[in-house]
Formats: structure tokens, C-alpha cells, sequence
């Protein structure tokens, strides 16, 4: 008997691993399908953008074959999966390197901007939504969610033009765009490309301070985008929990309320509200491309920017596979925490 509950055990998991699989797979097929007709709908010549409009009928010709654009469109998407199982991107027109390892060079920039504003986004967003909940229809209440629709509705590069109109140019607190002071550039080996931990590995405590300085107002900004969405998500995860009936049983015996929030309520919010802030913490990674922008911050939303304004679509192409590929692999590890934090799931 035991064996065959063993038995059963074990093919549930197998076929839900094989779903899983299945279902990733043809998740990303469909991405590279996406982005493959997105290169070839887009009006832009590739061959054009490699020998410029003033090469012969001749090298035209010999680059376009040579990228494959003379096979039929079902062939060339296969040679495109192909090309990105190998992890051959292209080569980038606008700096002659391979696309791959331009991203591998401009991504930490932008992880580490994703994960301070993240940071920002949860220790402020989730305890105010908890407090809103629990203060429901009180002047707190109201400013809770006047903040979060306020953070919905100003687009992020207005916020970001804002801030530095004010907290560098005219109140000169914080340092202008960039990820650094231009004295301090090149200035620290990229051992792990995160500026912030290659500074404090090299032990060059002024480099750091700086590189702090340049990142706390586009991950603040970032951060109250994260944190308007966050505060909203549980705000209504609590209120759903307070009007149990376990809620009022354990008032009832007499706990203490903070347990009865902290403990019983948010305990069973934690599960829906990891999803929620792994989905958050996509969103900025995908959605940094103006904050970037406007602050001249070099991670791959600035590379990403400057690739479309070159027509470089070899990097606009791998830049977009690489976000949807990370957003993939959040949404299937939030599911694994699911089903991990929740028994029931499982």
C-alpha cells in the first residue's frame, strides 16, 4: 500500500514537472515567435543598418544573404531559434560587440536600481497598506490611497524630471544623472558589475557614497511606483482577511491585537502577496527603460533606448527576449513559492 502511495506520489510529480516543462517551453517559443515577427514587421532595413545607404548593390547583396534574408520566412525563424538557443543574439551596430555581451555589461546596472526601488517599494508600500486596512475610512486611510492613485496615474519620466529640477538643480541635494560623478568613472574593476558591492569590495568607501547618492532619487522614484501598487495589492489582501471569522474568533479569546494583524492576518496574506512582489519587482525591470533614460542611467533600459534610436535591432531584439525570458522566470519562481509557503497548493 505504502509503495503504491509512494508510486502515485511520484508520477503526480512527474507529470506536473512535465506540464511545467511544456508549458514554459511553448511560453517561450511564443516569445520568440513575438519578437522574431516584431524584427521583421518593424520598417527598418537590417542590412541597411549594418553598410549604411551608401554601399553598393554588391556588399547589399552580400549582407543579406549572409543574414540569411533570402530563405523563407518559416526558415529564417528557425535559424533565428536556432541562433538564440546558442545564445548568438547578433552583433550590436551601434558598438560592434556581441548583443549578449552587451547586456551581460549594461544589466546589473539596471538589477541593482530594481532591487533598491523593490527594497523601497515593500518596506513602505506593505506596512502602509497593513495600517489602511486596519484603519479603514480613516484620514490615514484616505491619504494611503490618494498616494497610491497619485503614483498610478504621474508617469514615471514627469516624476523623474521633477525630481531632478528640484532636488539637484535648485535645491542642489543630490547629485544630477549618471551613475556616478564622471571623476569617479572607470575608476573600480567590475567584478560583479553592481557598482555598489565592487565599491565596497575594492574597499574605495568614496566611490560608494557617491554611487549612493546617484541612486537614491531614480530608485525613490521607482520605489514609490512600486510601493502605490504594493499598498494597494494589500490593503485589499488584509481587508479580505479581517472580515474572517477566525479573525473575530481569536479576538474573541483575547489575543493581543498586533498578533491578531501581524500574526494571523498578514500570515495569510504572505503567500498571495510574494506573488505580488515578485511581479512588482518585474515590472521595474521591464518598465526602467525612461527612468533610465532620464537619468542617463547606463543599465539596459538606456541601451535599450539608444538601440531603437539607431535602428539597432539586433540589441532592441535581444534586449526585449532577455526581459521576457527574467519575467518568465519570476512568474514561474513566484509559483514555486506558492506552492512551497501554501500545502494546499501542492
Amino acid at each position: 500500500m505504502a509503495n503504491f502511495i509512494h508510486h502515485g506520489q511520484f508520477s503526480k510529480i512527474l507529470n506536473h514537472a512535465v506540464g511545467m516543462v511544456a508549458m514554459v517551453g511553448m511560453t517561450f517559443l511564443g516569445l520568440l515567435l513575438v519578437t522574431f515577427l516584431i524584427g521583421r514587421v518593424v520598417p527598418i532595413d537590417p542590412v541597411l543598418a549594418v553598410v549604411g545607404d551608401k554601399a553598393s548593390v554588391d556588399v547589399y547583396e552580400k549582407v543579406r544573404l549572409g543574414l540569411g534574408l533570402h530563405l523563407p520566412l518559416w526558415q529564417q525563424f528557425f535559424v533565428y531559434i536556432k541562433s538564440v538557443l546558442a545564445g548568438d543574439f547578433g552583433v550590436s551596430v551601434l558598438t560592434s560587440r556581441p548583443v549578449l555581451e552587451d547586456i551581460a555589461r549594461v544589466f546589473p546596472a539596471t538589477m541593482e536600481l530594481a532591487v533598491i526601488a523593490t527594497l523601497i517599494g515593500v518596506l513602505s508600500g506593505v506596512p502602509l497598506g497593513i495600517f489602511s486596512a486596519v484603519k479603514q475610512g480613516s484620514l490615514l486611510d484616505h491619504l494611503a490611497r490618494i498616494t497610491g492613485l497619485l503614483g498610478y496615474s504621474l508617469p514615471i519620466f514627469w516624476l523623474g524630471l521633477m525630481g531632478l529640477m528640484v532636488f539637484y538643480a535648485h535645491l542642489n541635494l543630490l547629485p544630477g544623472p549618471g551613475r556616478v560623478d564622471v571623476f569617479y568613472e572607470n575608476m573600480v574593476n567590475p567584478v560583479t558589475g553592481f557598482l555598489l558591492i565592487d565599491c565596497i569590495l575594492a574597499g574605495e568607501w568614496d566611490i560608494c557614497r557617491n554611487a549612493l547618492s546617484h541612486i537614491i532619487l531614480p530608485a525613490s522614484l521607482l520605489g514609490y511606483y512600486s510601493m502605490a501598487y504594493l499598498s494597494r495589492m494589500t490593503r485589499s489582501f488584509m481587508i479580505e482577511q479581517l472580515r474572517q471569522e477566525y479573525i473575530l474568533t481569536a479576538r474573541v479569546k483575547g489575543i493581543a491585537e498586533w498578533r491578531v494583524i501581524w500574526g494571523h492576518a498578514l500570515g495569510n496574506c504572505r503567500i498571495p502577496l510574494i506573488t505580488v512582489i515578485a511581479l512588482s519587482f518585474g515590472s521595474l525591470l521591464e518598465g526602467s527603460v525612461l527612468t533610465e533614460t532620464v537619468f542617463s542611467w547606463p543599465g539596459l533600459g538606456l541601451y535599450l533606448t539608444n538601440s531603437l534610436l539607431n535602428a539597432d535591432m539586433n540589441a532592441v531584439l535581444g534586449s526585449t527576449l532577455i526581459v521576457g525570458s527574467i519575467f518568465l522566470g519570476i512568474n514561474l519562481f513566484s509559483d514555486f513559492l506558492y506552492k512551497f509557503l501554501d500545502p494546499r497548493a501542492r
